[in-house]
């Protein structure tokens, strides 16, 4: 991809790690200069690896009222030049046998992942408008083939398609381009993290739980570790995320990783081929 060229304000949220660190480093590597939303300053580092082009904001996207902060501080160091972009990353993975998954934790993960979403955009739009911005969310192709033992995350990422498809239509008038970077397996700490608490999940459960869905539990989450190991580095996300902010004419989908386009494919199969194919794959 070329003609990512900088220029403006850019606000990315989940920037503290992962993908959304690698895009505030290379967001400001070409000349953005980028508001690093946050939820934990410690863990973020940012600052000092970006020559002051990088501003940590505190940014919980679940919490509207760090959101209405974090859009007010935005909104008074930039005026009247508003924004010329909006990353939507922070997003977390709940997985288990949705038999036993927590509503409360479905309910999280949709708050982050999908309410969190739409929280941030509402706050920001008027900033994006004034400023000729665009809009970039980053879901994962976990929201175009659903898998067992991931329906909580998978759903949310279903959820975030139709929702950037409903932006992009609605925002298009305004001039506010919108694009959506659908990631395959992308090596960052979410894949610890979400085997750890997925571990955690499975040991908690009933003894006659963890007999019914342990084995194939155990099958998938060894076909996911061997995946984790062929992931693609996260610069990858941050060049299509450079790509939809700064170039002419840039794409409504972004896939990227050595899966994506792969799993997308699968994803246009009849369902029983679709499920053979994903059973095949995990194991189960």
């Amino acid at each position: 991809m070329t003609g990512d060229t900088g220029g403006g304000t850019v606000v990315i949220t989940g920037a503290s790690r992962g993908i959304g660190r690698a895009c505030a480093q290379h967001l400001e590597a070409t000349g953005f200069e980028v508001f690093a939303g946050v939820r934990d300053r410690a863990r973020a580092g940012l600052l000092d690896d970006a020559g002051g082009r990088i501003r940590l904001v505190d940014l919980d996207v679940s919490d509207p009222a760090s959101v209405a902060a974090a859009a007010s501080e935005v909104a008074a160091a930039v005026g009247d030049r508003g924004l010329a972009g909006l990353v939507n990353n922070a997003g977390f993975v709940v997985g288990g046998p949705l038999e036993h998954v927590p509503l409360d934790e479905l309910r999280r993960q949709f708050e982050v992942n999908v309410f969190g979403v739409v929280a941030v955009t509402q706050r920001f739009l008027p900033l994006l408008r004034s400023g000729g911005g665009r809009l970039v969310n980053v879901s994962s192709v976990a929201g175009l083939v659903a898998q067992p033992f991931l329906g909580p995350y998978s759903a949310s990422k279903f959820a975030l398609e139709a929702l950037t498809d409903s932006m992009r239509l609605e925002l298009r008038p305004f001039g506010i381009r919108v694009s959506l970077v659908e990631a395959g397996a992308i090596a960052t700490e979410i894949w610890d993290a979400s085997f750890e608490a997925a571990d955690a999940r499975m040991s908690a459960l009933p003894q006659e739980a963890r007999a019914l869905y342990g084995p194939a539990y155990a099958r998938a989450r060894a076909a996911m570790a061997r995946l984790g190991r062929r992931a693609t580095p996260p610069e990858a996300v941050a060049r299509a995320v450079g790509h939809a902010l700064g170039a002419r004419r840039p794409r409504p989908r972004y896939r990227v990783g050595r899966t994506s386009t792969l799993v997308w494919l699968v994803s246009l199969l009849p369902d029983r081929m679709r499920d053979r194919l994903v059973r095949l794959y995990l194991g189960v």
